[in-house]
């Protein structure tokens, strides 16, 4: 969950700015956790800022001269016109914000490698198998070193030449105060929920964010060339809970206030306790229920309350309400009689009704 940086200082109490949790995963990957892909990563203040911001502008006439400035060891971002001019756009050192870079490539320059999200995928190789809609550099999130410890997203990312690339097909316009500006393929796109991270919120708008920050409202189709309109009154500013979709995963960012208010372990077993002592019954079986503790998660008795995972019915474990069909099980849940499909091998099962754990 560090950050690199800070797995080499763990004497020093890292501020943290935030997590991004990949969704779909209930916080392990199919293969677990390895390296850089993971479920979850944690933005820590690096040791040292590594944060860039937009200096100097370039008009070069040939892909040439534009691959020249570009090499230069400072990072930039190009944007091809046509095949006769290439404006490059130089990304000065900027000593008050961090960044913290997310895509697909495995290179040095990723902070978080995300891959796709396959429904019902149980390795990595289920996964592989689908061609990735997802950018090798998808975004970059820039956080600021000092409170609030703000952070902002943009589209694309740098790679190991310290070069972002929009080609003569991608969508890009200069803006009205003479600066370039641009939107990846599949795009990058962020909703920034109603009323806060809280039981009260509502979904936002989903809108894109540009290669600069700016927010647009959203193409017409996922990869167009033609922009959506401009929304002056927002922000490419993360909020606790916003989601941001990058075409194959969809990442849910948590800010450290607001991780910090969520339930810890003793909260929780608080609530089991509580449960228990009100001494539930199963409403077909009569049955009193309990819930067991997560020392005891993998130990089942006549008391394991399971829930079908359809409906949400929560019981005792019975074996009537099977029924048998060509192709696999059906069972049928007692109380709404809505009949789940499941595997011939037993252990599949657990699929549809599974155990519950506080």
């Amino acid at each position: 969950m560090f950050s690199p940086d800070q797995e080499n200082h763990p004497s020093k109490a890292p501020v943290k700015y935030g997590e991004l949790i990949v969704l779909g995963y209930n916080g392990s990957l199919p293969n677990g956790d390895r390296g850089r892909r993971k479920s979850r990563f944690a933005l820590f203040k690096r040791p040292k800022a590594n944060g860039v911001k937009p200096s100097t502008v370039h008009i070069a006439c040939t892909p040439q001269a534009a691959k020249a400035i570009s090499n230069k060891d400072q990072h930039s971002i190009s944007y091809t016109l046509s095949r006769a001019q290439t404006v490059v756009v130089e990304y000065t050192h900027d000593s008050n914000t961090d960044m913290f870079q997310i895509g697909r490539s495995t290179e040095s320059p990723i902070d978080f490698v995300v891959t796709d999200t396959v429904p019902g995928s149980q390795s990595n190789s289920d996964t592989q198998s689908v061609q990735s809609t997802i950018s090798r550099f998808a975004c970059r999130i820039i956080c600021e070193r000092n409170p609030p410890f703000t952070a902002r997203i943009y589209a694309a990312g740098f790679d190991s030449s310290k070069n972002i690339f929009l080609g003569e097909k991608a969508a890009k316009w200069k803006t009205s105060d003479g600066q370039m500006d641009g939107l990846t393929t599949n795009g990058v796109l962020v909703m920034h929920p109603r009323n806060g991270f809280t039981e009260d919120s509502k979904p936002g708008i989903w809108r894109e964010i540009s290669v600069c920050g700016n927010v647009f409202s959203l193409r017409e189709t996922r990869s167009a060339q033609q922009r959506g309109k401009m929304v002056d009154i927002e922000t490419n500013q993360l909020q606790d809970g916003s989601l941001i979709d990058l075409c194959g995963a969809t990442l849910l960012w948590r800010t450290a206030e607001g991780l910090s208010h969520t339930p810890t372990v003793k909260h929780l077993e608080a609530l089991r306790q509580e449960i228990n002592a009100a001494r539930p019954q199963c409403p077909v079986g009569f049955n009193t229920l309990a819930f067991p503790s997560m020392k005891r998660k993998d130990v089942v008795d006549e008391k394991q309350p399971w829930v079908y995972l359809n409906c949400g019915h929560v019981h005792g474990y019975h074996n009537w309400g099977n029924k048998e069909e060509r192709d696999g099980k059906d069972r049928e849940c007692p109380m709404c009689r809505l009949a789940f499909t499941i595997g011939v091998n037993p252990e599949e099962s657990f699929h549809s009704v599974t155990q519950v754990h506080v």
